[in-house]
């Protein structure tokens, strides 16, 4: 299992000082830091007019990245497809992928905050279909050699071809997934999936009944599954005192963050958002003590370990980590992330690369 950065930029907190500006200037370090210390990937959220997250253009971030770096992979955490039109977005992260010599995964979903979708006039009612045409239409125009012809409900163009194309064929394409339907969409359509513990465990009971689903719906579609990310908060605890800073921490970015983003009133929420009504109960409810291994990595690295095995088992390829959640100081985050790859990393190590460290 392999293990990458994850962060979705939130800065929404009472009282805090840290402006959106220098954040963003530090997650791009930590991602850089992220190959220094031996990651996988770097994963970086889209937020938009500072109602969670303060990040708005991961592409942009993620070609500075790129830059400054051989080999880590670099992903959208997510890419809110349908606040773009598809072919903006195929062109944009094609040039990506060229730049950065086919390191491109991208990863895409809805999104779920009214609040992003109105300024820029996208069809957020209605976004379940919008999303999956315009992931129909990227997913074309990076595969298909002739220029493509869409004539649908929200796309309509003709005789269009993209440059430059994707180096990776096929670029990897995964489909955010908080819910049975968006699981069932990836799986019709053959993509791989990026899910969140804390969302598997209130919905279906955890990552395991997630994934059941996600496999299932490859199989009746006829695909083979594809890869299985999810993405974890994570805090270094090594007493009792740090372990209840760490979870008092992760409630306030629920209760102080997270909870304004998402869908509250069944009345107003579209039916494919019901289900965030009854999270958003469970989160005004959550205490320090109420958290559990299937929202939280918390303790020191054995602790850690043992849940990552959990995750190994129910079949996760990799594990993205989301260190710099809850104002956790820069510095900390970039040791907490030095500290897993020395600590916890090397137990998951497939033997071949055992085999060669020890070359």
């Amino acid at each position: 299992m392999k293990f990458g950065y994850f962060t979705l930029s939130d800065n929404h907190y009472v009282g805090n000082t840290r402006t959106a500006n220098d954040y963003i200037r530090a997650i791009a370090a930590e991602a850089i830091h992220a190959e220094r210390v031996g990651m996988h990937s770097v994963w970086i959220g889209e937020h938009h007019f500072s109602t969670l997250g303060v990040l708005s253009c991961p592409d942009i971030v993620l070609a500075y990245v790129a830059a400054a770096t051989d080999r880590v992979r670099l992903a959208p955490a997510v890419n809110v497809l349908p606040l773009h039109h598809p072919i903006r977005v195929a062109e944009q992260w094609a040039t990506l992928d060229l730049l950065s010599g086919g390191r491109v995964d991208f990863a895409t979903g809805r999104g779920y905050d009214k609040r992003e979708y109105r300024p820029l006039n996208a069809p957020y009612e209605d976004n379940t279909a919008a999303f999956a045409e315009g992931l129909e239409v990227v997913h074309r125009l990076w595969i298909e050699t002739e220029p493509v012809t869409h004539k649908g409900r929200f796309y309509d163009f003709e005789s269009v071809s993209i440059t430059p194309k994707p180096v990776q064929a096929p670029l990897p394409i995964y489909v955010a997934s908080f819910s049975r339907p968006s699981l069932e969409l990836a799986g019709r359509l053959g993509h791989n999936v990026v899910v969140a513990p804390f969302a598997a465990a209130m919905q279906f009971g955890g990552l395991a009944e997630m994934a059941d689903i996600y496999h299932e719906a490859c199989a009746k579609a006829g695909n083979p599954p594809g890869r299985m990310i999810c993405s974890y908060f994570a805090h270094f605890a090594d007493s009792p005192e740090a372990d209840l800073a760490a979870r008092t921490s992760q409630v306030r970015y629920f209760q102080e963050c997270c909870i304004h983003a998402l869908p509250q009133d069944i009345k107003t929420a579209p039916p494919t958002y019901h289900y965030f009504v009854d999270m958003v109960k469970n989160l005004r409810s959550m205490t320090p003590e109420s958290l559990t291994d299937k929202s939280i990595l918390v303790g020191d690295a054995s602790a850690i370990g043992e849940t990552l095995k959990k995750v190994e088992e129910a079949g996760f390829a990799e594990v993205v980590l989301y260190f710099n959640v809850g104002l956790k100081p820069h510095e900390r985050v970039k040791e907490e992330m030095q500290r897993f790859m020395e600590e916890v990393a090397p137990g998951f190590a497939d033997p071949g690369d055992r085999l060669a460290a020890a070359e």
